[in-house]
């Protein structure tokens, strides 16, 4: 039975608050800047592994796109409540684009070694952070908290993110890095630079909390959290779907280039077509997502990410893999979109910066120590055997997680003293 999020208190909106069309800046940067990361997270595995084939060391890269979370998450999500939003995406755009082309300078003179691409990994995960715990808490700031709006307004984005990410980012970085090893890192930097300009254009609005201390204000992020029983819930399913996925995925790459022969550039398309399930399931999200609660739909996701590299691990076709890479779009589209819709609705604004935060702590967190796990397996025990782990570690999520249970509403919590009630939706 679906969770009842439209009636009883609940997190309101802010007196700001404009509709969903003045998202229109930042569903365009995320629409740029995403494409560039996508070729730089195809581009920056295919460098690893032009300088080493050890399976452990490929892992290291996928691993340092989400450690920064582990080491800056809290402390950036804290900064970014106390700080104007808009001010922090700014700048968090402009330090990747200098780091990004440092990078692209490196790869050029051909100075850019393994440790130098785990720094620069590492640097512009830490502006990531900044930057993915305002542009969250923008979403609702803007466009109001209203369940179906939530589900379309990030469903939107996350399609947007997935045809950058997955689709446009990876064929683009995989032929571009065919071409030379420099461009797509080039064009991730000037991807940076366009989505700047592009939160220029956003409303300006004034920072949501307040100066306390630092430690301070993470705790009160982290005993939110804590408190409410359905972001505690979802917040450990994001974890273990991250952990099982990035199990499998860290050494993908040598497993398609290596025992199933696909070349470079083949690489990346192979992952372009598999974001079509995750384009398509975010475009129809709202609809898909209406009759369920934010915890079901989160299961659904990680039953389906099982059933896929079930297929991955049996089957050698590329296009067959192609099919099953769609289905886990489609299921981590889906996940993203409970997530930030269970965020949003059941969170303060001068809170949600940390709560992102949070969720991404442990969710991204998790994926980062899942791509260690991943290579260490692959190092030990062959390159398939981590595809079969993830498939155990996401069935043991879902019972454990027990579907058949009815769903307990449990109301947001009041807002701040001095914030405005909105009356409850009808």
């Amino acid at each position: 039975m679906a969770l009842p999020l439209r009636s009883g208190p609940r997190a309101v909106d802010p007196p700001a608050a404009r509709g969903a069309g003045s998202l229109t800046p930042l569903l365009a940067a995320a629409g740029v800047s995403v494409t560039g990361d996508g070729a730089f997270l195809v581009a920056a595995p295919l460098l690893a592994a032009s300088l080493t084939r050890d399976p452990f060391a490929v892992s290291t890269v996928t691993a340092a796109f989400y450690l920064p979370w582990l080491i800056a998450g809290l402390p950036a999500g804290a900064l970014a409540d106390r700080w104007p939003r808009r001010r922090v995406m700014l700048a968090a755009d402009l330090v990747r684009v200098c780091l990004i082309g440092l990078l692209a300078a490196l790869v050029l003179t051909g100075h850019a070694g393994l440790p130098v691409l785990l720094s620069v990994i590492l640097l512009t995960g830490v502006a990531g952070c900044f930057f993915d715990a305002s542009s969250q808490a923008v979403i609702p700031t803007l466009a109001g908290r209203d369940k179906d709006v939530l589900a379309k307004v990030n469903g939107r984005y996350w399609s947007i993110d997935t045809v950058g990410r997955s689709l446009l980012g990876p064929s683009s970085g995989s032929l571009s890095f065919a071409a030379g090893r420099a461009f797509p890192f080039v064009g991730d930097a000037f991807s940076f630079a366009v989505s700047a300009l592009c939160i220029s254009r956003l409303p300006s609005m004034p920072a949501a909390g307040t100066k306390q201390p630092l430690v301070s204000a993470i705790r009160e992020g982290l005993a939110h959290l804590r408190r409410t029983r359905q972001l505690r819930e979802l917040a450990a399913t994001m974890a273990a779907y991250n952990f099982s996925y990035n199990v499998a995925m860290a050494t993908f790459v040598l497993y398609a280039t290596g025992p199933l022969h696909i070349a470079d550039s083949g690489y990346g398309i192979l992952l372009a077509l598999g974001a079509l399930g995750g384009i398509a399931t975010g475009w129809r999200a709202a609809r898909i997502t209406r009759d369920l609660s934010h915890r079901q739909t989160m299961t659904l996701a990680t039953g389906l990410q099982a059933i896929a590299w079930l297929g991955i691990a049996t089957v050698r076709a590329p296009i067959a893999i192609a099919v099953f890479l769609g289905v886990i779009g489609g299921a981590s589209t889906l996940m993203s979109v409970a997530a930030s819709s269970a965020r949003a609705a059941l969170t303060p604004d001068h809170l949600l910066g940390r709560v992102v935060s949070a969720f991404r702590l442990f969710g991204i967190g998790a994926a980062g120590l899942g791509a260690l796990a991943g290579g260490l397996t692959a190092q030990q025990t062959g390159l398939r055997t981590p595809l079969w782990a993830a498939v155990a570690l996401l069935a043991l999520t879902v019972a454990a997680h027990r579907p058949w249970r009815r769903a307990t509403p449990v109301p947001a919590p009041a807002p701040a003293l001095g914030t405005r009630r909105a009356p409850a939706a009808q």
